[in-house]
């Protein structure tokens, strides 16, 4: 068993932020962090583009990037929530700038800012093409020198520890279900361990997982979103998958190579494979319309001619700049035979980011006592029914320190639970084909791809739905007497995620955002957060 003032689980950017903050205003308490891969393995590391942010000089204004995520957000945002990540946003990303993050500068030494999909100014600050890992590697070295802080890498979290687990019934109407810690597998030796917190902060990353397609990570698989869902947590607008528009199309490739937006902000274009730039006919914004205009048209396009892929046309930029700009996606198109100053680049969309998740306050917190939560994992009301490009960065720091903020006034208050029982994994043994689990995934994946992808309908929500029963069926069998696997806890995780985004969409009577039914191809009147 393990006891921690405070525990964070998952170790991107709203975690590490969260746990520099705490650590040194507690410096006698203790601070743990558990990731169930390698330390530096979260979504943060392979975000591209930048960070959204207004400078205070020039055109730009909190007002213009206030109003281009709520256009984005296809009036779903929280205007309130809006106000606060884009006003408290600089003075955020100012601190992980002093904590040593390195954002790249022009020759005066002032910093460059480039401009993406749906935003009116150029206001993203990035580190070449691999911002998310500069801030990664930035804030692992400012966590490795606080001496209260300690970090357990390769331990997946199992479930949140609350009253269920000491015997009594909890439900949805359950008041006050209250967080104890969690229930951990040591995957190194496949010990469970007990471990204690007096404030939990789920910080678990997104849920790209879920399809056969996607620039996220293998580790993925919306953990955090399941078990508070399991746990009876709150769960709100989990129908809001946002689809990158350009990955780049490489078959029997996963995860998917990123093509970030930003080289549509310096000037690429989206072409068909007759060679006609398409994205005019779609949105007068044309290349730079939000990502959902953008993935659907692609989709669109994709459909029409019966190809996997688009193309995305860099020939005429400047390929100095280019190069220095984006060294990565350059030297990935090289790896396989594209010169992009000569060649076009196929794309296809990508699942990319989850714009729903746990419901929280202003402050971070769930719906569950001394359960906070934030990063992709958490359902803000920031991003509406679309997530305008390089606002997650922003909206992880803000809300990082403010979960900070808000816990420091409890964690006096609150006394660990020493009723809590070991974890029982009497009657368990070895399972006898890995395939019943890996098979289960790819189908899990394939029926979200075809069924729950950028363009839905009744019949394929129904179909889906029917068939991600049946894995769950198969799946909850096989868990009550296999020994514990992440793999199998993966599996169940994102069948919680498949069955979370299929009734989201199954209870949203309209098209909205990302969100896009045949059967109803309009906006209702009416705005509505689906609640499960």
């Amino acid at each position: 068993m393990h006891k921690t003032d405070f525990l964070i689980i998952g170790s991107g950017i709203a975690g590490l932020t969260f746990a520099i903050k705490t650590a040194r205003r507690f410096p006698d308490k203790s601070v743990t962090i558990l990731t169930k891969a390698n330390t530096d393995e979260t979504n943060t590391k392979y975000a591209q583009g930048g960070i959204a942010v207004v400078d205070g000089k020039g055109q730009d204004s909190f007002r213009k990037h206030i109003t281009d995520t709520l256009v984005a957000g296809d009036g779903l945002c929280n205007e309130k929530i809006v106000d606060i990540v884009v006003t408290e946003g600089p003075e955020r990303v100012n601190e992980i700038i002093e904590w040593g993050t390195r954002f790249d500068k022009d020759g005066m030494g002032e910093f460059l800012r480039g401009k993406e999909g749906g935003h009116s100014e150029n206001r993203i600050l990035h580190h070449k093409d691999i911002t998310g890992a500069e801030i990664e590697r930035a804030l692992l070295e400012a966590v490795r020198q606080l001496s209260n802080v300690t970090i357990h890498s390769h331990w997946f979290v199992l479930d949140i520890i609350t009253q269920h687990h000491l015997g009594y019934l909890v439900t949805k109407a359950t008041p006050d279900v209250t967080c104890y810690g969690v229930y951990v597998l040591d995957t190194e030796n496949n010990n469970v361990v007990k471990v204690l917190a007096k404030c939990t902060l789920m910080a678990s990353g997104g849920t790209g997982q879920a399809y056969r397609t996607t620039t996220n990570p293998r580790i993925a698989t919306g953990d955090g979103i399941a078990m508070v869902y399991r746990a009876k947590g709150r769960i709100e607008n989990m129908e809001f998958i946002q689809f990158h528009p350009t990955a780049l199309y490489e078959t029997g490739v996963s995860p998917s190579f990123l093509i970030t937006e930003a080289v549509r902000g310096d000037g690429a274009i989206l072409r068909n494979g007759d060679g006609v730039a398409f994205m005019a006919s779609y949105d007068s914004r044309a290349d730079l319309a939000p990502r959902d205009v953008v993935a659907r048209a692609i989709d669109s396009e994709m459909k029409r001619a019966g190809t996997e892929f688009v193309y995305l046309d860099c020939r005429e930029m400047d390929m100095e700049k280019f190069v220095e700009h984006f060294p990565n996606i350059h030297a990935r198109c090289l790896s396989i035979g594209i010169d992009v100053s000569k060649s076009l680049i196929p794309v296809a969309p990508a699942a990319h980011y989850c714009c729903g998740g746990i419901k929280v306050d202003e402050n971070g917190r769930t719906s569950i006592r001394n359960l906070y939560a934030c990063g992709e994992c958490a359902s803000t009301g920031l991003h509406g029914a679309n997530r305008l490009a390089s606002n997650s960065l922003p909206e992880a720091l803000v809300f990082a320190h403010r979960c900070a903020a808000d816990m420091a006034l409890v964690v006096d208050s609150v006394k660990f639970n020493d009723l809590v029982p070991d974890w029982n994994a009497s009657g368990t043994n070895d399972p006898k084909e890995m395939i019943l689990i890996t098979q289960s995934l790819k189908e899990m994946q394939l029926i979200m791809s075809d069924y729950v992808g950028i363009v839905r309908n009744d019949v394929r929500l129904q179909r889906a739905m029917r068939r991600i029963d049946l894995i769950h069926e198969e799946t909850e069998e096989l868990y009550k007497v296999a020994t514990l696997s992440p793999q199998l806890c993966e599996l169940r995780n994102l069948i919680t995620i498949g069955y979370l985004i299929v009734k989201g969409a199954q209870l949203r009577k309209e098209s909205r955002g990302l969100h896009f039914n045949t059967d109803y191809p309009d906006k209702s009147e009416i705005l509505q957060h689906i609640v499960l």
